[in-house]
């Protein structure tokens, strides 16, 4: 047997496979997320991915002959916390390199420790432009938000025509204000008009005085570049005021608990996110296939992406031949063409990667994949 159909079958074995005899300290990465806290989904679901990703590797061989250990860090969806968090892992851990947030505020928090201290950060899924130009220790592996800003507005133009929008803002998130922005320069440059625009913080739960303003202004589109318990209650909260908005988002509403939230509120909603198990290549399967089998649920983007950054720490390990953290980044952002379930990454000169988007709707009840966009 060749191809793909193979690549799965050694995917799983080697994940059921008995742990290898390794030699030398652990190759020790460190992870930081949310596990707990107001986002403590998207910390679960990039942890599950963090974890099969080390499984995988430790069950192949491990890196240089040494076994993958993952330090596990909660930043408890805190301002300031991630920051604490990585200094922890880089002083008492001493860790090669650095796996996380998904959130931007909280990754440019730590993304100025990591670069203080010399030590090669990866975030799976922080889209702000910002969180790369710290310096030259901070890279990503998900596309940037001036990417997935323009991809949903273009698609409420063009495939929704859509043509009024209103935006409900976080004024506290990097995220969701540089989000904004693309959205409404790319909606309005396609001959759409930005009709209203309000603000919240990230903490509220109550968003009828905004929406109400909202309202007056006969939008036929809302965009909340927010957060999926932001996203669910204005759903919610937008149907009980009589709005018939098509509401859009970002990858922020990538989320189970955006449906337990929202509930038939979001029927026909739309987002952009990194990855989407139906348009899975052949090379995914494998991940998708090990995924549900071990967690019992389809794997989200964040999960994948965290699953890339992952091995790709691990790739510029072996590429370096060493475990010297300038060496590491010197590898990483040598990266060209690294095939991860999320597709081909290339690290770019700005230690960017460019990525598809994919499109996802909700339909009867449960996220279903429309389209893929490609940069």
């Amino acid at each position: 047997m060749k191809g793909p159909a193979a690549a799965r079958l050694v995917l799983a074995a080697a994940l059921c496979a008995a742990p290898a005899l390794f030699a030398g300290e652990p190759v020790r990465i460190g992870f930081f997320m949310s596990m707990t806290g107001r986002d403590a989904s998207f910390g679960e679901a990039s942890l599950r991915g963090a974890r099969l990703a080390v499984d995988g590797l430790n069950a192949a061989g491990g890196v240089l002959g040494r076994p993958v250990e993952l330090v596990v860090e909660d930043d408890r969806s805190l301002a300031g916390e991630s920051a604490t968090a990585v200094k922890k892992l880089i002083s008492r851990d001493r860790v090669v390199a650095l796996v996380g947030e998904c959130s931007s505020a909280r990754t440019l928090e730590a993304a100025s420790v990591a670069q203080a201290a010399g030590v090669p950060l990866v975030t799976p899924a922080a889209t702000n432009p910002r969180v790369t130009r710290v310096g030259d220790e901070i890279f990503r592996v998900c596309f940037v938000d001036d990417f997935q800003g323009r991809v949903i507005a273009a698609f409420a133009r063009r495939r929704l025509g859509l043509r009024r929008a209103a935006l409900l803002v976080d004024s506290s998130a990097p995220y969701s204000i540089g989000l904004a922005d693309a959205f409404a320069r790319t909606f309005t440059a396609l001959g759409g008009e930005i009709v209203a625009s309000q603000n919240y913080l990230g903490s509220e739960a109550d968003f009828r005085a905004q929406l109400t303003a909202i309202r007056a202004a006969r939008p036929d589109a809302l965009f909340l570049p927010g957060y999926y318990v932001a996203a669910g209650l204005v759903a919610r909260q937008a149907r009980e005021l009589g709005m018939g908005v098509t509401l859009l988002g970002g990858d922020g509403f990538e989320a189970p608990q955006l449906l337990e939230i929202g509930g038939a509120a979001l029927e026909g909603t739309y987002y952009s996110t990194h990855f989407a198990v139906e348009n899975a290549g052949e090379a995914s399967r494998g991940f998708v296939e090990a995924f549900c089998g071990r967690f019992g649920a389809a794997p989200n983007g964040l999960a994948a992406l965290t699953y890339d950054a992952v091995r790709l720490v691990a790739d510029a390990v072996r590429r370096a031949g060493s475990t010297d953290r300038a060496a590491v980044r010197r590898a990483l952002a040598a990266t060209r063409g690294f095939a991860g379930v999320t597709g081909l990454t290339t690290i770019n000169a700005q230690r960017d990667a460019d990525k598809d988007a994919a499109i996802i709707t909700i339909r009867n009840g449960r996220q279903a994949f429309v389209e893929a966009i490609r940069p």
